[in-house]
């Protein structure tokens, strides 16, 4: 596939918070190895701000599956809308049959992604999937992605966009809570799957004894679903007068503010720790599950400031994370972070 033919490139990036993330340092190379092409990429409208500012790519497209793109007439009028557009390659990066056959239906005459059941015979140039071994990091199976188009290699440094709006939201809700940046530490209870996460009794007992332990407040983020896991939290926690909660009340442009600005996040694995990871906030995540693909290795967050906790399997059984584990890294990291204040 010689570089000289590509004028109009389509990324396809449709997954979660954490998978657009860690595709942002494949955006740059790519655009680093073809400064002159138009570099467009496939969102959903959920993390469309992780994208909307990226200084890499031209424009962003969204496949709204609970609106315009819903059912087979909002995908056949997704198909026509890329189709429009005249791209020549398209990266497949969420492997779905509907990426695969939307790219093949809108007549882009090269298509890379993963060769796979997922309509993978689609796909012009299908490259192996051996992301479940869980051998690499995301950020790099990203990468190699590109080898197929010649881009042999790039830095891991991702990207996470501020929104101004989101912006001017944190400074007021600071100013309302007489807070500054730096004074709190942002804990996400939540994750995609319950499996991922640690015990809301510990999570509960953690913000006591940080709370007794700093003279921070403690925030609670998260979505819409994990508010009722965030309730339960506050139902065992002492320490309320030191606790805001915020879950369920955030954009996801406000919460990337808002990590920006946070000592330090604690979070099961999840995407959030990949945004505190991208605005240069210092994170903890918490990883309950030790298997190929879903394990830290593949999903720690990237960076100096990123630190991970495992709950490693031994002799067949379920490992566990501490409380004092969590407390000790957290220590650590503020010793060699900088100054913080202790009560």
């Amino acid at each position: 596939m010689p570089q000289k033919i590509f004028k109009n490139i389509l990324i396809v990036r449709t997954d979660r918070i954490g998978d657009v993330v860690l595709t942002t340092p494949s955006i740059k190379a790519l655009r680093q190895a073809f400064p002159g092409v138009r570099i467009s990429i496939l969102v959903t409208p959920a993390t469309y701000d992780l994208v909307n500012g990226n200084p890499y790519v031209d424009e962003i497209l969204k496949d709204d599956r609970l609106g315009g793109h819903k059912g087979l007439f909002g995908f056949l009028r997704l198909v026509r809308e890329i189709r429009l557009k005249q791209f020549d390659l398209a990266i497949i990066f969420h492997t779905k049959r509907r990426y695969n056959l939307a790219c093949y239906a809108a007549g882009i005459p090269c298509r890379l992604g993963y060769k796979n059941e997922k309509f993978g015979f689609l796909l012009t140039h299908p490259i192996k999937d051996i992301r479940a071994l869980g051998e690499k990091h995301e950020a790099e199976y990203c990468m190699d992605v590109l080898k197929a188009i010649g881009i042999e290699k790039g830095d891991l440094d991702i990207f996470v966009p501020l929104q101004k709006e989101a912006e001017g939201w944190m400074v007021h809700w600071m100013q309302e809570n007489n807070l500054k940046s730096n004074e709190f530490i942002a804990v996400h209870p939540g994750a995609s799957d319950p499996a991922k996460c640690w015990p809301a009794a510990d999570f509960a007992l953690l913000i006591d004894r940080l709370a007794e332990r700093y003279a921070l407040k403690i925030v609670l983020i998260g979505s819409s679903q994990t508010v009722s896991l965030a309730e339960d939290i506050l139902r065992q926690a002492r320490r309320q007068s030191q606790i805001l909660n915020l879950t369920g009340k955030t954009s996801l442009a406000q919460t990337v503010s808002l990590l920006r600005r946070a000592r330090l996040l604690i979070s099961n694995d999840s995407g959030p720790v990949h945004v505190a990871a991208g605005v240069g906030t210092s994170v903890i995540s918490l990883f309950m599950r030790d298997q190929p693909g879903i394990n830290a290795g593949r999903w720690r967050p990237l960076g100096p400031k990123g630190f991970i906790l495992e709950a490693k399997t031994i002799s067949g059984l379920p490992g566990s994370i501490s409380v004092d584990n969590v407390m000790n890294l957290t220590e650590q990291i503020f010793q060699k972070h900088g100054q913080y204040e202790i009560f």
